[in-house]
């Protein structure tokens, strides 16, 4: 048996080990949810998981999962969703620090350099699919305003519900809705915000209108400017292109009917935009390679959603959820230093799911049978040029899932799961290209074991396969060569749950989670350089490892969160390292509440390894150095008298205005930043 294979026997015989003897040595306990209730406190790891399946919190489920409420989005007073997400484990933003040049990077996963990311990381607005590609350009244009809770599913365990191919994981985006403002007998709610950033100079305004027309209907309205100058390193220098004026707006509406009004019809429409004059080709700053100079940038993007869900809770088996989405997003290129870059890029997706799940509960089980599909069209267009190395093209696709969740004694979970997808892609004024079919399959089991009330195991082997993309099939250097494969992944996971109460007072809570991951990716297409013919081939084999760390402590006085990720990826190939792995790092928050004074406050730092693990094969990236940075907050939110309603939020981040560049990001981090936002929401 060869180092690998006993690499992942010795895993899964591990996890198979803890459960065996969990399963002779536990007690029975109350529910998760049940547990919190009682204790009174509410860690990272106990808030609610919506998007793994049956509802659950993050500790209780068998992958590794985060959740950023709206709590943490007013705290970090984020410009960019890379902000929000730089201190869960195993997620980094790929590529410069701004708002049209980020994308997402999950345990090596996901890097700007190549087209061929679509799918590997997949990102959900509301249920509707997100994705964008183009050299240097990030793949989501949003405002972190919009949004009430973010959800980030690591690991290809999430293939099932969402595509097969994610080989990195799901992110998930959840918009706000009027309820979230109107308090039980209200009619409305209007909310006002303004924000301040001192290291460039930016500014938000935002206006958020939540009324209640009757029992039935409720609707939001928001609107959000966002604007900030070029911002500056630790070391004074300006960033050139981080500029952005980008008005956002949300319009959604909520109809409630039925039994207890549990069914509910929501529609929405969320626009985002901005125009961007003198930005660098490339997002770096620099002229890099030398000649693609500066070009403009408009760029708009679109989400337009209609749903439909019904829990029925008199019935076991319906639990109905229909949603059909429209999403278009346009980058009108114009006055570049090279006149064949004046180009309108664009990607326009049309999708439509459906699930239901079919509860059965015995004397001792509960268990939870969900089937649903999932089907999309995309145009991909390049206008006002030849397509180049951004090729036209149409994919038609549609899949098929079945998940079983099986909870006995409310100690043992047993998830099992498969996915079948199909899709086609379709050439558009492509010479000598033909249309391409393939199939995906997707399979997995996980387990959830409560060994008493303080410790549990969980593990999972998960096999997800993702098919090439209209980019990688129709590139020019593509034409004529050998079909590309699918890629392969096959991965492996255990891990332990801690969840510790009345620790240091009365009602205090603390959970840790650690994860194992092992991921074997075969079949790895790869991107030689746009001058290379073909660009794309199958000759990739790659071996990414490591562990993550959670923990989360809360009580009335005092809280606190630490997270640690160690990721090392290994090109088997080429016997080198995998250039989109971030080095480890740890980063921990620890706060203080004054709940007489309706104040609470915390400090947050990160620090991160170097890395020296680089190759040239296939993009060189130059090795980082070790940092740390450090942040200070304090939010004061009075909660009665003559200034309820209102929210400050006061943060300092970078304060020892470190120099520095994450690893994954072609430019310099910000330098010492001052924040200041200040909101008041007024009811009727």
């Amino acid at each position: 048996m060869g180092l690998v294979a006993r690499n992942k026997a010795a895993l899964l015989g591990g996890a198979a080990m803890a459960l065996l003897v969990g399963l002779h040595t536990a007690n029975a306990q109350e529910a998760q949810t049940n547990e919190q209730d009682k204790k009174g406190r509410v860690t990272i790891l106990q808030r609610l998981i919506f998007g793994a399946g049956a509802e659950k919190v993050a500790i209780d489920t068998p992958q590794s999962v985060s959740v950023i409420n709206q709590e943490d989005i007013d705290q970090k007073q984020a410009e960019t969703i890379g902000e929000l997400v730089k201190t869960i484990p195993g997620v980094n933003v790929s590529g410069s620090d701004r708002t049209l040049g980020q994308t997402f990077n999950i345990r090596g996963i996901g890097g700007p350099e190549s087209g061929g990311e679509e799918g590997r990381i997949i990102v959900n607005v509301d249920g509707a699919t997100k994705f964008y590609e183009q050299y240097r350009m990030g793949g989501l244009f949003t405002d972190t305003e919009l949004y009430k809770r973010v959800e980030v599913l690591r690991g290809p365990a999430s293939s099932t519900l969402y595509g097969s191919g994610a080989l990195g994981g799901v992110i998930n985006f959840t918009t706000k809705d009027a309820s979230d403002f109107l308090a039980d007998g209200q009619k409305g709610a209007l909310r006002l915000k303004t924000a301040f950033d001192s290291n460039s100079e930016g500014a938000l305004g935002s206006a958020i209108l939540a009324t209640r027309l009757n029992d039935n209907f409720e609707v939001l309205a928001a609107g959000n400017y966002r604007y900030a100058n070029a911002y500056t390193s630790g070391d004074g220098t300006e960033i050139p292109g981080s500029e952005i004026g980008a008005p956002s707006g949300l319009l959604k509406g909520t109809y409630r009917f039925g039994d207890n009004n549990e069914q509910a019809l929501r529609a929405s429409y969320m626009h985002w935009q901005t125009d961007e004059d003198d930005q660098y080709y490339n997002q770096t700053g620099i002229d890099v390679p030398p000649g693609f100079g500066t070009v403009d940038r408009k760029v708009t993007d679109k989400t337009a959603i209609i749903s439909y869900e019904n829990p029925a809770s008199d019935n076991p088996w319906l639990d109905l959820k229909v949603q059909a989405s429209f999403s278009d997003t346009v980058n009108d290129q114009s006055d570049a230093t090279l006149a064949s870059l004046n180009r309108t890029f664009g990607y326009k997706t049309y999708q439509f799911n459906i699930q239901n799940t079919f509860d059965y509960e015995g004397d001792n089980f509960v268990n939870h049978l969900t089937v649903g599909s999932q089907s999309n069209y995309q145009e991909r267009t390049t206008l006002k040029s030849l397509s180049g190395t951004h090729p036209q093209g149409e994919r038609t696709g549609t899949g098929a899932f079945v998940q079983n969740e099986f909870i006995w004694d409310e100690r043992l979970t047993l998830i099992a799961g498969a996915r079948l997808d199909w899709q086609r892609l379709e050439p558009t004024d492509i010479a000598a290209a033909t249309a391409k079919d393939h199939t995906a399959f997707s399979p997995k089991i996980a387990a959830h074991y409560k060994l008493n009330d303080m410790f549990a195991v969980f593990g999972s082997i998960a096999h997800t396969e993702r098919v090439p993309t209209i980019d990688e099939v129709f590139d020019t250097a593509q034409i004529g060569r050998p079909d590309l494969k699918k890629e392969l992944s096959n991965n492996y996971e255990a891990g332990v749950a801690v969840s510790l109460y009345d620790l240091a007072q009365q009602g205090d809570a603390l959970q840790l989670k650690t994860t194992g991951f092992y991921n074997d990716i075969t079949d790895l297409i790869t991107d030689n350089g746009r001058l290379a013919n073909p660009r794309f081939t199958n000759i990739g084999h790659a071996r990414i490892y490591g562990a993550e760390v959670e923990l989360g402590y809360d009580s009335d006085y005092v809280f606190g969160n630490a997270a640690y990720s160690y990721v090392i990826g290994e090109d088997l190939l080429n016997d080198t390292a995998l250039n989109t792995v971030a080095p480890h790092e740890f980063a921990f928050t620890v706060g203080g509440r004054m709940p007489d004074r309706d104040l609470s406050f915390g400090w947050t730092s990160r620090f991160v390894a170097g890395q020296d693990r680089v190759s040239e094969l296939p993009n060189m990236r130059l090795p980082t150095p070790s940092f740390s940075t450090h942040d200070i907050f304090l939010t004061w939110k009075p909660q009665d008298g003559v200034l309820k309603g209102f929210e400050t939020n006061f943060r300092v981040d970078n304060i020892f205005n470190e120099q520095y560049r994450e690893f994954l990001s072609g430019t310099a981090g910000k330098g010492r930043t001052f924040k200041l936002t200040l909101a008041k929401q007024l009811d009727w």
